[in-house]
């Protein structure tokens, strides 16, 4: 009886500390404390520089996702930059896939949705990797996972769009095997996390729970450095 009641005060504190725990690390003199994620893709050094400490370091330019033109279930022209100041979260897709891997990823982006549903720094978006989608499927589709257009956008375009996107800014594989009796893709399963910047700051993968929750924990990281920038005016 005395071993439970020391176990129930131990969990509340434990509840307690956490919060505050966080906060110091996230918080120290109006400084960072928490390790930044890192920036995926290609990088090169630029002619400027920064000062640390008195040293001149040489400024990186980072990969970017370029701006891209799509439309979504609504019928709505949809860029990248329509969610300028968001953290958003990105997966593939085509709305006549049904194997185990697509429904975990499409069930994760579900429960992604569902915890961020009211937070306006954070997007979801899906986009087929088949350019033979048309807004009846995609629309379809997007009822079928409960997704709401402004907060969670299925997108399709051309062949050309998708691939640029897909390939050259998101760094994702798909590949066309369709038959002429199948439309079959084969296309990279990992859950990407953007941030305002259009900057790739995570890959993973939708089919490990200790990817999604960790998914889970740099998005509020993420959320975490983006509003340090609003506030320090970057």
């Amino acid at each position: 009886m005395k071993y439970n009641h020391i176990k129930k005060i131990l969990i509340l504190v434990t509840i307690l500390a956490v919060p505050g725990f966080l906060y110091y690390l996230l918080q120290d003199k109006g400084k960072n404390r928490y390790k930044p994620l890192p920036i995926y893709g290609p990088k090169q050094v630029a002619s400027t520089f920064h000062s640390v400490r008195g040293k001149q370091i040489p400024d990186t330019i980072y990969h970017l996702v370029d701006d891209f033109v799509l439309t979504n279930q609504n019928g709505d022209t949809t860029s990248l930059n329509t969610w300028k100041g968001k953290v958003v979260v990105l997966n593939l897709f085509y709305t006549q896939v049904n194997s185990d891997g697509a429904k975990m990823s499409m069930k994760a982006m579900q429960g992604f949705n569902e915890m961020y549903q009211n937070n306006h720094m954070v997007h979801l978006a899906s986009i087929s990797v088949d350019s033979k989608d048309d807004l009846k499927a995609s629309s379809n589709f997007a009822k079928s996972q409960n997704a709401v257009a402004q907060k969670w956008d299925f997108l399709i375009g051309d062949t050309v769009t998708l691939n640029k996107v897909v390939k050259r800014s998101l760094l994702l594989d798909a590949v066309d095997n369709s038959t002429q009796s199948d439309r079959k893709f084969l296309y990279s399963n990992k859950i990407v996390l953007l941030d305002s910047q259009h900057r790739i700051r995570g890959f993973y993968e939708a089919s490990n729970q200790e990817a999604l929750s960790k998914l889970d924990d740099e998005i509020k990281v993420l959320i975490a450095e983006e509003l340090r920038n609003i506030k320090d005016g970057r």
